[in-house]
């Protein structure tokens, strides 16, 4: 539950502050940003008149995102402080409606580039004024392929309620209408199991406590599991025509072509896991081996290692060991994240009514800033050196990049936060005091690395088969689904665990199988900043090389930025390099034991 925001102390809490000082210089913004949608429409049908008219409806937009982007940032991360104050409720809710408001104003543009002639387009393009939107006028022009006549966009528009539907189902039957039955917990009394204790059970000590966990959540999916592959199998048929009706060769491709990623990118991933399941597998046989299990089970794999290890860590020690870590980053990125603590970054600890989980925020015009709710110990330390990567990322992008360039893709989002806490790894394992000490660290983070590539490139093969079943014109029920995951968890681990047979329901608590083709990006950010941190420990100018693809922003393609910075995710060397240093670890924690 947590405090009143009241009794925390100012050092502990944000500074939103220096964004707004007055509910005026809210309005004020309000109205500027209505004012612009008014004058951006009057160029409605008319962008291709002069360059003076095609250069002032692109100013215009440009000025009233910036300022839009600021409102809304701020008015939310307001409302996050205590989401029980009805008046930040409400500010945050008028910047959603001014949003959609310029979303409405703003829709003529692009359509209308788009049907522009080329020669004309061209002769624009030279006016001086113009140069800094070239890449984003170009990103528009790529899409010209995929992008239909007003009436059929008009028309995908409105078909697009209908493909949201099964995934909002989904969500209604996962999330509101499903109840979980009740298990015991270790000291024996009656819990209810839902979709947030679950990860807290199948981690626990007492075997008998994971394997109800797992028996109960899993059979409960089991009974939905038709309705569940109606509405998958949906959301799989309306991503196939949404692709196919923009022309794309595939669902896949038409999900990776936004940010410019190849096919070959996605199945260079799955290939490289697939060729290194064996060091997954010998990871696993460890575990069994420390555990003294005869049998390893589906339901074993989330137990910590070192599980007597305990370690309290008050933010302000925290705050240390992160300065410490960070120093083979060089001085310049050290002492911006003394600055992130210094100047109130950090909105730190629970208060009652604050927004749950953590984020980094910001916008072009303020520094980044953080909410967490900062617990002393281990998880919560990574937790906020994770997100002070990206803020790093988003400071350096902002201070570096024009606006109209700033944003980074998704893509590479994950990149900064992992190679912040792979450092932090390194430097604990480093300065270990004991024996379990370092087993814990080194279990952590060959636990990131089982969750994040391996678990997540599983994912990304089901994604990949059950689409091209169903591109094929194969209809998927859910024994089809049942049999794809069950294959390829016998596949990832077969060779030493029980591949129990109710893990082959697990796909239906997946709600990214409804974001056409995400989890891979976990997979490919975790490697490439596997590489990239390993790099920077051990390569004279990684450092310099990272912290320019920082200051890059959204100013090339992740693909290419990625490559400057010393990670090629082009080529299929790039995850068997970050695979090499996960067989490097296994093989450190498997002396460790031995010794």
């Amino acid at each position: 539950m947590g405090r009143n925001r009241k009794e925390i102390d100012n050092k502990f809490k944000w500074d939103l502050e220096k964004m707004y000082q007055s509910r005026e210089e809210i309005e004020k913004d309000i109205e500027y940003i209505e004012k612009s949608y008014k004058e951006i429409e009057k160029y409605k049908s008319k962008m291709n008149e002069s360059v003076d008219s095609f250069y002032n409806v692109i100013k215009l937009m440009e000025d009233s995102s910036r300022k839009l982007e600021y409102l809304y940032t701020y008015t939310h991360m307001k409302h996050h402080e205590d989401t029980r104050i009805n008046e930040n409720l409400a500010d945050s809710t008028k910047s959603e409606m001014v949003e959609s408001e310029y979303s409405k104003a703003t829709a003529f543009i692009i359509p209308e580039i788009l049907g522009m002639e080329e020669k004309t387009l061209n002769k624009y393009m030279e006016d001086e004024r113009l140069i800094p939107y070239k890449r984003m006028i170009d990103e528009i022009l790529r899409m010209k392929p995929h992008t239909l006549s007003e009436k059929e966009e008009e028309l995908l528009a409105a078909v697009s309620e209908l493909t949201d539907v099964p995934e909002n189902t989904y969500e209604m039957l996962c999330f509101a209408d499903m109840e979980f039955p009740e298990i015991k917990d270790e000291e024996g009394n009656k819990v209810r199991l839902d979709h947030f204790n679950y990860s807290t059970y199948i981690k626990s000590k007492d075997e008998r406590v994971r394997k109800e966990a797992f028996e109960a959540e899993f059979s409960t999916y089991e009974k939905y599991k038709n309705t569940m592959a109606s509405t998958l199998f949906a959301a799989i048929k309306g991503e196939i025509f949404n692709a196919r009706t923009r022309k794309y060769h595939s669902a896949l491709e038409a999900s990776l072509f936004a940010d410019d990623i190849s096919v070959e990118v996605y199945n260079n991933l799955i290939k490289s896991v697939d060729e290194n399941i064996g060091s997954l597998n010998r990871y696993l046989e460890i575990k069994k081996k420390y555990f003294n299990l005869e049998e390893l089970h589906m339901y074993d794999l989330y137990v910590a290692m070192a599980k007597d290890f305990k370690m309290d860590i008050p933010f302000e020690r925290a705050k240390e060991i992160i300065l410490e870590a960070l120093k083979p980053m060089g001085e310049d990125y050290v002492n911006l994240i003394k600055k992130a603590f210094e100047e109130r970054w950090i909105d730190v600890y629970e208060n009652e009514g604050k927004k749950g989980g953590a984020y980094s925020w910001g916008c072009y015009d303020s520094h980044p800033y953080i909410l967490m709710g900062y617990t002393d110990d281990l998880n919560s330390m990574f937790t906020l050196i994770h997100e002070l990567g990206h803020s790093m990322h988003s400071y350096l992008s902002h201070t570096n990049q024009p606006y109209i360039d700033s944003s980074y893709k998704i893509f590479v989002a994950e990149v900064a936060s992992t190679v912040n806490e792979i450092l932090l790894i390194k430097y604990l394992l480093k300065n270990a005091k004991s024996k379990e000490e370092k087993i814990y660290y080194l279990n952590y983070y060959l636990e990131q690395y089982r969750t994040t590539v391996y678990r997540q490139t599983l994912f990304a093969e089901f994604e990949k088969i059950c689409h091209e079943n169903v591109e094929a014109g194969n209809p998927m029920t859910a024994e089809d689904f049942n049999k794809v995951y069950f294959d390829l968890n016998k596949k990832y681990y077969g060779q030493v665990c029980i591949v129990d047979e109710l893990s082959s329901v697990e796909w239906a608590r997946i709600p990214h199988f409804y974001s056409n083709f995400y989890v891979y990006k976990y997979a490919t950010g975790f490697s490439a900043a596997s590489v990239l941190s390993d790099k920077i420990l051990n390569e004279e100018g990684a450092v310099e090389r990272y912290i320019d693809f920082l200051k890059s922003g959204g100013s090339d393609y992740p693909l290419e930025l990625l490559r400057k910075a010393g990670v090629d995710m082009k080529k299929k060397e790039a995850v068997d390099g970050a695979l090499k240093i996960f067989d490097r670890t296994v093989s450190e924690l498997e002396e460790l034991l031995q010794d």
